[in-house]
């Protein structure tokens, strides 16, 4: 894995070891991130079950003016530690080894323009976070956020909320969801 463009272009990244994370494709973050890249510059990034920081890494490189960083694993913290000294971004994350619920709540008064999830498949826990998320009003009209998820039922269970999908692709057995707040 490595950071694609920007101004870290071609490092090569820390990932955990085993089967308990499923770092996000190349190919896939690429998309996403061609996807989105009108939107990245001076944006403030929240990368949530960050595993090894790639996504807000990237971001970053792309020109984000801010990443908040959280995974729950003290594991996926050292990776993401040694990923952010790697790409010399240690002024740009803010870092919370603690589970995603406690972070939102430590960062209730920031906006987020773009707020990536990647939580562990087979769990609620993207459509938990973004009623967390709407609750705690981090995100305006312009915002985005982009689920990562291998299970429809998911999907719909993120329809069902105050949130309106306005794209969704898929790739291998990852669907990638870009929502923004109902309006």
């Amino acid at each position: 894995m490595r950071i694609i463009s920007g101004t870290a272009r071609g490092t090569k990244l820390y990932t955990l070891e085993g089967s308990k994370t499923r770092p996000t494709l190349d190919r896939v973050k690429e998309s996403v991130f061609n996807i989105i890249q009108n939107q990245i510059k001076e944006a403030t990034v929240l990368d949530l079950f960050s595993g090894s920081g790639a996504i807000a890494l990237e971001a970053l490189s792309r020109g984000a003016k801010k990443a908040v960083v959280c995974d729950n694993s003290k594991d996926a913290i050292e990776v993401i530690r040694k990923n952010i000294q790697k790409t010399h971004f240690e002024q740009k994350v803010e870092l919370y080894n603690t589970d995603y619920k406690k972070c939102l709540e430590n960062v209730k008064t920031q906006k987020f323009n773009i707020i990536y999830l990647d939580p562990p498949y087979k769990t609620n826990l993207a459509k938990d976070s973004i009623e967390k998320i709407l609750d705690l009003n981090l995100i305006d009209n312009n915002s985005i956020i982009i689920i990562e998820t291998d299970e429809e039922k998911n999907i719909k269970e993120i329809e069902k909320l105050k949130i309106q999908i306005v794209d969704q692709r898929k790739y291998g057995r990852a669907f990638i969801v870009f929502a923004k707040k109902s309006t």
